[in-house]
This record gives structure tokens, C-alpha cells and sequence, in this order.
């Protein structure tokens, strides 16, 4: 298990995260140590702020449509390490350790195994436990 970074965000850079129409805007999860991005998921204000504080990913699940803490079910808990925002301030990326398997639902480390075009012999599939609830995939923004 790793440890996490609280982030000390200015009231200044807080306030020029740019929200959807929805209060949420597109996080991305990559991987601090080779670079993998992991996941895309949504944070509004609350689950930002939350972790900051908590120096874990708190996501907003928008299909149960409540704040979620990424592995609080699965175990695979994102570690922030450093955060980023956009020269538009309208997506947000953190560097994490992720614990566990993998950051996907399915099981598999990525949530981008799966790759467009005639030859997908390269995809990275997975036979993981696709029972895990983490997950805001399928869900139409």
C-alpha cells in the first residue's frame, strides 16, 4: 500500500476549474511511474476537494450519482502523487500509485486495453473480475 500526496490547491486555481453544465468535469488517472493512463472518470467541486485532502482519488459516480472513493469496493486505491489541470482549466489529470490489479473494472490495469482498427491481436484483454461496482462506464454524459 502506498501513501498519497495532499495537495495544497490555491483558492485562485480552485476557482478556475471550469464545471460542465452537469457541476463535473473529466479526470484522468495516469499512472506516475511509466506514464499508462488508467481511467477517465468525472470530480465536481466536492470530490476535488476531497482529494486534495484525502491524497486518494474521490471520484463522482455518475451513474449512482454519489461520490466515490476509487477502491473503497475493489481495493485498488489511486495514490495521488501530483495534479494537473488544463491550459482550458477543463480537465484535470492526477499522477497516482495504483494499488491492486488494476484500475479498470473489468480487471485489467487500464481501462484503454481496447484499441480501433482491423488488427486487435495487441489489445491488452483481460479475464479479471468484471463484478466490481467502481466503475461510470456505459453511462451516457
Amino acid at each position: 500500500m502506498s501513501a498519497g500526496i495532499r495537495i495544497e490547491a490555491t483558492p485562485e486555481q480552485l476557482a478556475a476549474v471550469k464545471y460542465d453544465a452537469n457541476g463535473l468535469v473529466p479526470a484522468i488517472a495516469q499512472d506516475v511511474h511509466d506514464g499508462t493512463v488508467l481511467m477517465v472518470a468525472w470530480m465536481n467541486a466536492e470530490t476535488l476537494r476531497l482529494t486534495f485532502e484525502e491524497g486518494r482519488t474521490v471520484y463522482w459516480s455518475r451513474s449512482r450519482r454519489e461520490v466515490w472513493r476509487k477502491g473503497d469496493t475493489s481495493g485498488e486505491v489511486q495514490w495521488v502523487q501530483e495534479a494537473r489541470y488544463d491550459c482550458d482549466a477543463d480537465v484535470l489529470l492526477f499522477k497516482v500509485v495504483q494499488d491492486g490489479g488494476g484500475a479498470c473494472h473489468t480487471g485489467a490495469r487500464s481501462c484503454f486495453f481496447r484499441r480501433f482498427g482491423a488488427d486487435t491481436t495487441g489489445d491488452d484483454t483481460t479475464d479479471g473480475d468484471t463484478t466490481d461496482t467502481d466503475t461510470t462506464a456505459g453511462v451516457p454524459s
